[in-house]
């Protein structure tokens, strides 16, 4: 879920307890100043969500929070406003824009290699787990798909609502995508948008697998760590916290003196042969090993961290964190699904004694994480993943209000 301006958070810091729910209530109108009824009001991460009626007007209970509210429909340009609930209830009016033009964005660029590029963004939004098999884009005509050649950059915007069906857990997904980047040369992807979950029609079957299927999904992500990690009871739930530090590898030359030697050996070669063959044990050779090797190495340090020095409170609703090098979070209540582990360059290595368990890294973009009591995340820029929490995307994701099965029944 994509969240806005850090200063409205601070506001919160005389929020009441969680249990008081206000009201949010507001008006839909045209830019005419007309009431618009049958517009859908969605909370962006949630399953929580109305229509406005023939008045315009519409009304929501939620508990003190920051919420995005997603506003559709058709024959307008799908609008998002950032709501703050701190201890009074409150009331917003709302302008939609006629969407006259919304054809023409997306079919202004024919591109031979449109396909091509939808199925790269399937594979990296949605995903390529066991459950990615069972999801369906069912309106990629949306997509307004660019790709940089020269920057091995894909780009991916929409202006509209993009339907998601997923039939392993469960859910059809309404996702409002401000943004989607796959940068080809770090191999580093990029989103951000407002997701809304509903629940799809199911035998009461079905149900029970998809359940099943939900706390499988939301055990170990993040979402689930930074949950439990706010309550303070992350190493209690199946998380170990280890530090890997970045160090520089002292068996590889400068950049420079690589691409020296390696310019200067090409050019010998070719005023003496004409023709380069890599491959042999010569000088050549030697160098290109060089370069393919890692500039730093990781060293894993098996003290684990304790949430209480990771961990620090912004205010009664938002919680940080901040770090150096990389963290490396271990999950061991479940094993790493084979489809990832034997996918080469996806898993991390990691000392013969941890087995299976799923294992992740963070590394800090943005200082410090700031997270919130249902596991999200402030700035979805602030950390980058590299592990199997990089691989389950979309495809694995649940409600931000999702509650785990185990725990429906406890007070």
């Amino acid at each position: 879920m994509k969240l806005t301006c850090l200063n409205l958070f601070f506001i919160l810091i005389s929020l009441t307890c969680f249990s008081q729910q206000f009201t949010l209530s507001g008006t839909i109108k045209d830019g005419r100043g007309e009431a618009l009824p049958g517009a859908g009001i969605y909370v962006s991460g949630y399953q929580i969500a109305t229509v406005s009626d023939n008045d315009g007007k519409f009304n929501l209970r939620l508990n003190p929070g920051n919420y995005d509210l997603l506003i559709q429909l058709i024959g307008f340009t799908p609008l998002n406003k950032n709501v703050v609930i701190a201890d009074k209830s409150i009331n917003i009016n709302l302008t939609l824009t006629e969407s006259v033009t919304q054809l023409a964005e997306v079919t202004i660029k024919p591109d031979p290699n449109r396909e091509h590029y939808i199925n790269m963004f399937k594979d990296f939004f949605i995903g390529t787990t066991p459950n990615s098999k069972q999801c369906r884009l069912l309106n990629p005509n949306v997509l307004m798909v660019d790709y940089d050649k020269d920057e091995s950059v894909l780009t991916v915007k929409t202006n509209q609502f993009l339907i998601i069906e997923n039939k392993a857990l469960g859910y059809n997904i309404k996702y409002l995508l401000n943004l989607f980047q796959f940068e080809g040369k770090s191999r580093i992807i990029y989103y951000e948008g407002f997701p809304y979950f509903e629940d799809l029609n199911g035998s009461a079957r079905q149900k029970k697998n998809w359940e099943k299927k939900r706390l499988s999904a939301y055990l170990g992500s993040p979402q689930h760590f930074f949950k439990s990690l706010y309550r303070k009871k992350a190493t209690e739930e199946g998380f170990i916290i280890n530090k890997m530090v970045m160090q520089p590898n002292a068996n590889r030359p400068p950049d420079s003196l690589i691409k020296a030697n390696i310019n200067r050996l090409t050019k010998k070669k070719l005023n003496e042969e004409k023709t380069i063959y890599v491959g042999h044990d010569d000088s050549l050779t030697y160098w290109l090993r060089k370069k393919k090797q890692p500039a730093e190495i990781a060293i894993l340090s098996r003290a684990n961290i304790l949430q209480d020095t990771l961990v620090k409170t912004v205010n009664t609703s938002i919680k940080k964190i901040n770090f150096s090098d990389k963290l490396f979070i271990s999950y061991t209540k479940e094993k790493e699904n084979p489809m990832f582990s034997n996918s080469i360059g996806l898993s991390i290595p990691r000392p013969l004694d941890m087995g299976e368990n799923q294992v992740s890294t963070v590394t800090l973009q943005i200082s410090p994480v700031y997270f919130y009591e249902n596991g999200g995340i402030y700035n979805s820029r602030s950390m980058l993943f590299a592990g199997y929490w990089a691989w389950e995307k979309i495809a694995d994701s649940v409600p931000m209000d999702y509650i785990p099965v185990s725990t429906k029944s406890s007070p």
